[in-house]
């Protein structure tokens, strides 16, 4: 088989490195990549959102799967134009893909299927939606409705910040278009925590749980980012909360979406609120999460490529999942400035001191390899905010977090910085409660 991969940050990496271990692929092409895809797969200069040249690259190089990373494509209708010209995609049609593309179409999706999720109006008036605000009180959740990489979700802890973020949404257009309407949503208290699955419409298989870490600072201050760590799986997600999240969350959805006549193919991610063991939906993505698929795939066991092209083909059915079942945590190392501005072209030290480090992996995020005169590659960049992913496997949350944070010590760039406390709610979660690690 002949597999393309579409993106460039630490997810595709790890998507790369995994997907390159299946003995049904011959050859693995990565669009536009980074400097670590190129260590498994050929990088091709082909931007993500550009689907009319990647479909004729597939085409040409006859690519027997493509598997889309991050979710701009997906919105933008990149499966709808592959399926018409017969190539075989992983993700979700562009009217699905709006799950993601809308939250305002994902909440109300939450709605009609009676899909627990906190109490929610839609505004496109700002002016309306901080008289909504000053009703309601705070704290409460300011959303952009758009894509907005991430950031375009803020809560607010006074009516202030509140009408605050409403300026920056919908009046100085932060995410642009994407704010073009806002959601003022309930701020349920508890604890975050994300589920993916496969799906080919009708069978659904879940991926172990995970917990992402999104803002900036250790202890969860600062502003939000694309994700500063994670861990696999969640130790507050137990067998009663697992059960619920399928029953409650994704088989409603799953089953309504069908009886409309839509049938959700390839991969689905809730964000979720985990309150009193009970599951509150936060948002649907409808692609592999970053980075929670960092720490996913290293306990995968099974062949992803062949789960994918079931998933693709609707013959998923009584498919069961393999895991590792030691704990995966990972850490973020960003460049400074991030998630505001940043400089590129940093080089980066030490990354040799991890090669060949039993259950230690390095996912590439930000980076760029640097040629010689004659094309060799030699040294890493930096080329991003998120620069790399170190991860760890271990038989303890402790033994994981120990090892990634011994491993980071190697490593080195100009005014980098990560989150020292990964893996911190996890002990203290465990050290709370008597469980054992649920697997799907």
């Amino acid at each position: 088989m002949k597999v393309l991969v579409i993106g460039s940050g630490g997810r595709e990496h790890s998507l790369v490195w995994k997907i390159s271990q299946s003995p049904l692929v011959q050859k693995l092409y990565c669009a536009p990549g980074n400097g670590g895809t190129a260590l498994k797969a050929e990088n091709i200069d082909i931007r993500a959102t550009d689907i009319d040249t990647l479909l004729a690259f597939a085409l040409e190089h006859r690519i027997d799967l493509t598997v889309v990373g991050p979710e701009a494509p997906l919105v933008d209708g990149i499966v709808d134009e592959f399926q018409q010209e017969g190539l075989k995609i992983f993700g979700p049609k562009k009217e699905l893909a709006l799950l993601e593309g809308s939250k305002v179409y994902a909440k109300q999706v939450m709605k009609k299927y009676s899909i627990p999720t906190a109490d929610f109006k839609i505004f496109d008036d700002p002016q309306r939606a901080k008289e909504y605000i000053k009703k309601k009180g705070a704290p409460i959740v300011v959303k952009a409705d758009g894509l907005a990489a991430g950031k375009g979700v803020i809560v607010c802890k006074s009516i202030d910040e509140a009408h605050a973020a409403v300026d920056l949404i919908m009046l100085k257009r932060q995410f642009g278009a994407a704010g073009d309407r806002v959601i003022i949503e309930d701020c349920l208290e508890g604890e975050e925590a994300s589920i993916l699955i496969f799906t080919d419409g009708e069978t659904i298989i879940p991926l172990v749980s995970s917990q992402d870490h999104k803002p900036i600072f250790d202890g969860d201050k600062g502003p939000n980012t694309g994700g500063m760590g994670a861990y696999a799986p969640a130790p507050l997600v137990n067998d009663e909360v697992f059960t619920k999240i399928i029953e409650e969350v994704f088989k409603p959805l799953i089953a309504g979406l069908k009886q409309e006549g839509k049938i959700y193919k390839g991969m689905l991610y809730a964000g979720l609120m985990i309150r009193e063991n009970c599951p509150y939906a936060l948002e649907f993505n409808v692609r592999f999460g970053d980075p929670e698929t960092q720490v996913i795939l290293p306990k995968l066991k099974s062949d992803l490529v062949e789960v994918m092209m079931q998933t693709v083909e609707g013959r998923l059915r009584a498919r069961k999942l393999q895991w590792d079942e030691k704990f995966c945590l990972c850490v973020v190392l960003a460049s400074g400035g991030y998630p505001g501005s940043y400089e590129k072209g940093k080089e980066i030290k030490g990354l040799e001191e991890l090669d060949n480090r039993e259950d230690i992996f390095t996912f590439h995020a930000g980076t760029r390899q640097k040629t010689d005169n004659r094309g060799q590659r030699t040294e890493f960049l930096t080329n991003g905010g998120r620069v790399l992913n170190i991860v760890s496997l271990g038989s303890t949350v402790k033994e994981a977090q120990a090892k990634v944070y011994s491993a980071i010590e190697n490593i080195h760039f100009d005014k980098m910085h990560y989150r020292r406390d990964i893996g911190n709610k996890a002990l203290k979660f465990l050290s709370q409660n008597s469980r054992i690690d649920c697997l799907p």
